[in-house]
């Protein structure tokens, strides 16, 4: 029986899996002299120490603000183990307004930093950057990286019974219609009917989350899907699940509303998974989560406690320009 093994070629953030079949003895080019090998014969399980150390090293989040938190609240939930260092770029928010080419120079410029702070892997956690950015960027990556847009998309095209699905997000994210080609994807014949919510961002980055005025804005935006016969909506900005209490309210209980902050962190602990580099959290004394911003670290560490389920002690400020 062939015996297979995978090795690890690890060059810096890069972890390439090569499988070697260990019963003909291979040997290995020269061009895997980095490689360490899993002695199977021996039965010892070591691997590079660079490579074991991917394991251990913490998961980049980023959006334009604070509504990526809401995606790093449930990686915190739903994969407690892992570390997570989140940088808000609450300098330049939104993002929804500017165009394309402004939001891919954007996220290069904050994925540079995270991958300087020696991350493993990358989630987008901001709608627009997903939209703009991500299919541009991932080309030049050499760990992985998740949007929020695909793992949304896939949730409502499955769980519509009508085939009528609403989106509310930026200007951007609507504009590109993003989510009508992902959804089409799973479901072919669903009917997507998109609203730019431009105002959400600002009054949740204000911390207005029951404020009357927003109540107001919500029932304004929300009337063009009360008439439209929707059974699902998609909450396609990471900000809005923070309005989510009222969104409901407005909508009622028959639409099913969809946060693609909680598929994401499924999709994101699949992806670990795959690349066998979920943290084991055997590796203690390295602090779990670390912040950073662009501006607004007070207000940002404030809002970041009241929505978090651990307490914050500093956002760093970051000239993420510089």
């Amino acid at each position: 029986m062939e015996r297979i093994r995978y090795i690890y070629d690890v060059k810096g953030p890069t972890v390439t899996a090569i499988s070697v079949n260990l019963s003909n003895h291979l040997h290995f080019p020269t061009k895997t002299v980095n490689i360490h090998v899993y002695n199977q014969f021996c039965g010892e399980n070591e691997m590079s120490e660079s490579f074991e150390n991917q394991k251990y090293a913490p998961i980049g989040v980023f959006d334009s603000g604070v509504g990526g938190l809401t995606v790093a609240r449930e990686i915190m939930r739903q994969l407690p183990q892992e570390r997570i260092i989140y940088f808000g770029d609450t300098a330049r928010v939104p993002y929804g307004s500017k165009s394309r080419e402004t939001i891919v120079r954007y996220s290069r410029q904050i994925i540079h930093f995270l991958e300087s702070k020696g991350v493993k892997a990358i989630v987008v956690a901001c709608n627009t950057a997903s939209a703009f950015a991500l299919e541009k960027i991932r080309p030049e990556m050499k760990m992985p990286i998740i949007g929020v847009v695909k793992p949304g998309a896939k949730v409502a095209a499955e769980i519509t019974q009508n085939g009528r699905i609403g989106v509310i997000g930026t200007e951007g994210t609507v504009g590109s219609h993003i989510y009508t080609e992902m959804i089409h994807r799973h479901n072919p014949k669903a009917t997507v009917l998109g609203k730019a919510c431009p105002l959400f961002v600002p009054l949740v980055e204000e911390g207005w989350l029951k404020d009357p005025v927003t109540i107001q804005v919500a029932k304004r935006y929300l009337a063009y899907f009360q008439e439209s016969d929707i059974d699902t909506l998609i909450l396609g900005c990471t900000h809005y699940p923070l309005l989510r209490a009222m969104i409901r309210e407005i909508m009622g209980e028959s639409v099913n509303l969809v946060n693609p902050a909680y598929e994401t962190a499924q999709g994101l602990k699949r992806l670990l998974e795959q690349h066998e580099i979920s943290n084991d959290g055997k590796m203690p004394g390295e602090p779990m989560y670390q912040f950073y911003v662009s501006d607004a670290a007070e207000k940002f560490k404030n809002f970041a406690n009241s929505i978090l389920p651990c307490e914050i002690e500093e956002a760093q400020l970051i000239h993420i320009e510089e």
